[in-house]
């Protein structure tokens, strides 16, 4: 009777050890799971927190270009009037040109945001290139000390002006390629991220501000 009482306790002893180490492996399983899920939600924070200030940052640097873009365009416009009455000097006649140069200039310089600053600047290479031009009409317009001067500085702003706007570009291209994939996608337009508009003044009006006007002496 002792003996099969002895068995018996000894039975339900090991079911019960087996059953706590059951429970034991499940519970260090689960903790285990818990330990990695936290980890992996720690790394995806983490990853979308590094894209986030990486949109950041390429946002400052669009930001930044437009910058530049816009102090070369002041000194291009600072640069007109006294062109403009250098020549009236010499051809104080051709008084349409004069207007649609000074009307042009003014339009660029009230004008907002990309895509209207490059329109309004387009519109105003053309009327300096006929400004310009007036110099091989006149002789002793083009052989003014200050007018080659005038010309010199205008086509070094040029040269500047160029420059910054393929940086701007660049730059824009970037960081609209960055906000358009995933998983930045998923979240940029919410948080205020949206596409920026390039400096695109159209094929014709490009060539003219990537080549600074020649001058002929």
């Amino acid at each position: 009777m002792r003996c099969c009482l002895a068995r018996r306790d000894q039975g339900q002893s090991a079911r019960a050890f087996a059953i706590r180490s059951s429970l034991k492996l499940r519970t260090g399983a689960i903790r285990a799971m818990e330990w990695v899920l936290i980890g992996v939600g720690v790394a995806a924070l983490l990853y979308l927190v590094a894209v986030y200030n990486g949109l950041v940052s390429l946002r400052a640097r669009v930001d930044q270009a437009f910058g530049d873009v816009d102090v070369q365009l002041k000194q291009r416009h600072d640069l007109i009037p006294n062109l403009v009455e250098t020549v009236k000097g010499y051809a104080s006649h051709e008084r349409e040109t004069f207007d649609a140069v000074i009307r042009a200039r003014n339009a660029a310089a009230s004008a907002q945001g990309p895509q209207s600053q490059a329109a309004s600047e387009g519109a105003l290479s053309g009327a300096l290139g006929r400004l310009v031009a007036l110099g091989e009409a006149y002789p002793d317009l083009k052989a003014s000390a200050n007018f080659q001067a005038l010309q010199t500085d205008l086509g070094e702003v040029e040269d500047k002006l160029a420059a910054a706007r393929r940086f701007f570009n660049n730059a824009v291209a970037e960081y609209n390629a960055a906000i358009g994939a995933i998983p930045a996608a998923l979240f940029a337009r919410p948080m205020g991220f949206t596409p920026k508009t390039f400096f695109d003044v159209g094929e014709g009006q490009r060539q003219a501000l990537d080549v600074a006007p020649s001058v002929k002496f």
